[in-house]
């Protein structure tokens, strides 16, 4: 399937190229030893969970590369980028763009020295600081994890000289942060920092809540992370806090991950860079998921945000694009009753799928002519007949395409002795097609007795495990009540 959000360099760039505040411009003098003369350098920023190069320059015969324009660069976390594999530094892009910066190729960090910006210079004093902590650190761990079974009493120093140092680290940042509150570099800190869970509460029972941890973690997870702050956007930092949230800290499920994705719009809202961000990335992600399930986030999303008229950075042909694959979507989600079908056999005999009385009902989409249907149809009936038919399951079959005596060829040589049906009118057999969003062969969806779909975009061997997992869920509720 062709996605609504592709992920091209064209259409992300749409979300970065814009440039801030026109006045003095940029000039930025950078001189790294190992870089030689006359090779092509690149300045690039961050965005999301992307890297854009937006600037190039060739190095002078002392090797120094110079970035100038005219405008200057929206704030954030940049990247110099000079030739060869894994050869980069990030520095700090405020609102003073006229700097210089001398380092060498061989340890970026350790080498650099910083004029005319003083955020850099905290960046890099910070960087040498946790450079020197993390050497300290490294030996320490791996003693830890040997001796952390075999010796515990050794292993319980090794912790304790462990946690100084990270109380050394918290300490640093803390200061940093009392002393420099409106540096970007503090704002940095605080979008870094991680709740600290405070001693579970003792229950009723007289237990301790084990269920606390984690919602006071997921409660305080951006309680120091600047949501309206584009420049945390143009930082490595933003997406992989935004994924952490949504991935590890949401149930994974269409109804809780809304929730979540609602929560952080909101706070977004008065910063409309990271609002329209979000709720791109947002849209984008669940409408390309690869999880069942998932497209009811991206109705959600659309009948939220984009029927609403506040995705203002989309034209007309697109905002029609996205609302009109919402409403396909819409009626297709599982929770949802399957629409209705309604036609003949290979007798002639109309059969309507809401006639059918069954436990579960397997309705596929399939072509007689499709090579790949000719793989799978025949796993799904040996599956149906060794296993499915038993557990009350009936099969719903629709053909997709015309030549009906070629159809019912291939039903006879194939013994497929379930219920078969083939729309002759052109008209109607596309309107199906359409309704059911059939755009390729095989579909598999799979109804209960009433015809609400539990699953769908399946394959055959996914089906017996699938309607195991409904009948336990089935007699879980029933012992409930």
């Amino acid at each position: 399937m062709k996605h609504l959000f592709t992920c091209s360099i064209a259409a992300l760039l749409f979300f970065t190229n814009s440039h801030a505040n026109p006045a003095e411009g940029y000039n930025i003098r950078i001189n790294a030893k190992g870089v030689k003369p006359q090779t092509m350098c690149q300045l690039a920023r961050y965005y999301g969970d992307k890297q854009y190069i937006v600037d190039s320059a060739k190095s002078n015969e002392k090797g120094e590369v110079v970035f100038k324009g005219t405008e200057k660069w929206p704030q954030g976390i940049y990247l110099f980028v000079p030739p060869g594999k894994n050869k980069y530094f990030d520095f700090v892009m405020d609102e003073e763009q006229n700097f210089s910066i001398e380092t060498d190729t061989a340890d970026f960090i350790k080498s650099m020295k910083i004029k005319g910006s003083e955020e850099n210079k905290f960046f890099y004093d910070y960087q040498n600081f946790m450079s020197g902590k993390q050497k300290q650190i490294e030996p320490l761990q791996t003693s830890y994890k040997r001796l952390k079974d075999s010796n515990k009493d050794s292993a319980k120093l090794i912790a304790d000289k462990m946690a100084v140092i990270d109380k050394e680290v918290k300490e640093y940042k803390n200061d940093f942060i009392k002393n420099n509150p409106k540096s970007f570099v503090a704002k940095l800190f605080k979008a870094m920092d991680e709740p600290e869970i405070p001693e579970a509460p003792m229950l009723p029972n007289g237990k301790k809540d084990s269920t606390f941890a984690y919602r006071y973690y997921k409660t305080h997870f951006f309680d120091n992370f600047d949501l309206t702050d584009d420049r945390l956007l143009r930082s490595p930092i933003f997406h992989n806090k935004i994924k952490q949230y949504m991935d590890k800290l949401t149930p994974q499920t269409p109804d809780s991950i809304n929730v979540s994705a609602d929560y952080l719009i909101e706070r977004s809202r008065s910063n409309q860079e990271v609002f329209k961000y979000l709720v791109y990335w947002l849209t984008y992600t669940y409408e390309s998921s690869k999880i069942m399930g998932m497209d009811a986030v991206f109705v959600h999303m659309v009948n939220s945000y984009y029927v609403t008229n506040q995705a203002f950075w989309v034209d007309s042909t697109q905002l029609y694009k996205i609302t009109k694959r919402g409403r396909e979507l819409e009626p297709l989600l599982i929770g949802k009753k399957a629409p209705m079908i309604n036609m003949p056999d290979s007798t002639g005999k109309y059969i309507s799928l809401y006639d059918i009385k069954s436990k579960y009902t397997v309705v596929v989409f399939w072509d007689h002519g499709c090579g790949h249907c000719k793989k799978e149809i025949p796993k799904l009936e040996e599956v149906y007949t060794k296993k499915l038919k038993a557990k009350g399951v009936q099969v719903y079959a629709v053909e997709t395409e015309d030549k009906p005596q070629d159809w019912k060829k291939f039903l006879r040589e194939n013994h497929l002795n379930w219920i078969n049906v083939q729309e002759l009118d052109s008209y109607k057999r596309a309107v199906t097609k359409k309704i059911y969003d059939i755009y390729s062969t095989p579909v598999i969806y799979l109804l209960d007795e009433n015809k609400v779909i539990k699953a769908k975009r399946i394959e055959a061997e996914q089906l017996e495990n699938l309607i195991d997992m409904l009948d336990k869920e089935k007699e879980k509720a029933k012992e409930k009540k």
